[in-house]
């Protein structure tokens, strides 16, 4: 059962890996500059579980006597066609070619696969891809309507990153508990505390709403239609 996890990260020939692995940094950097990098990985690994899962589907209807699936390809066409939704004006400039928009080279990927699920090489391939591409526009679908399906993925990692801690001794650093005044108003403090949370939500909020705002202008104008202050916001808040 493991293969479901595991072909993502198989690959067969030199030149395989080398052009997933160049798209996975062209379009991982972009990502990641946009909606930070802690997002890239689980992207990663749902649109290469969602790939499979599409491949099998294919593979059970058309593949009688069985098939093989192996390489990165699903998982990066995820990260793909993400970006691509994200930042569809954003400009590449590709060798012999030059400056081309974001949403043309993400389309001629998508529409290859297309043609290649009814040819007769790596069919089955070619509906992994795909797979891929729908999942990472359900991942900016959802994230825009405020669900951040990165976000149990990264806790699930971090869980595991402090359990294989554990064994050298080293785990992550907790909060330092401050001293605690016995005699303090503890009514004063609390109705402080509440104060100061309802600071932080309003910030929050409007910290939200500014992003919003932002990725929604990308999407209708472009990355290069940005100011200077919004891509400065843009790239402080990829870091969070």
């Amino acid at each position: 059962p493991w293969v479901l996890s595991t072909h993502m990260f198989t690959h067969v020939g030199f030149f395989h890996i080398l052009f997933n692995m160049i798209l996975l940094y062209w379009f991982g950097r972009i990502f990641g500059d946009l909606l930070g990098d802690r997002r890239v990985l689980p992207l990663y690994l749902l649109g290469g579980l969602f790939g499979m899962f599409c491949f099998i589907a294919f593979a059970s209807f058309f593949y009688q006597g069985g098939a093989i699936a192996y390489g990165a390809s699903a998982a990066v066409m995820a990260v793909v066609v993400a970006t691509g939704f994200i930042a569809p004006d954003y400009l590449l400039h590709l060798i012999l070619i030059g400056e081309v928009k974001l949403k043309y080279v993400v389309g001629v990927l998508v529409l290859i696969d297309i043609i290649g699920v009814n040819g007769a090489v790596n069919t089955g391939g070619h509906a992994a891809h795909l797979g891929g591409a729908i999942f990472g526009w359900l991942f900016i679908a959802q994230l825009r309507n405020g669900q951040d399906m990165a976000a149990p993925v990264n806790k699930l990692l971090d869980q595991l990153t402090d359990f294989f801690r554990s064994f050298s001794g080293k785990r992550r650093r907790g909060p330092k508990v401050a001293y605690r005044n016995p005699k303090r108003n503890t009514s004063g403090g609390r109705a402080k505390g509440e104060a100061v949370r309802d600071r932080e939500q309003g910030r929050d909020s409007s910290h939200q709403e500014q992003l919003d705002a932002i990725l929604d202008k990308i999407k209708s104008s472009g990355y290069e239609s940005l100011t200077e202050e919004e891509k400065e916001f843009l790239f402080n808040a990829s870091k969070k």
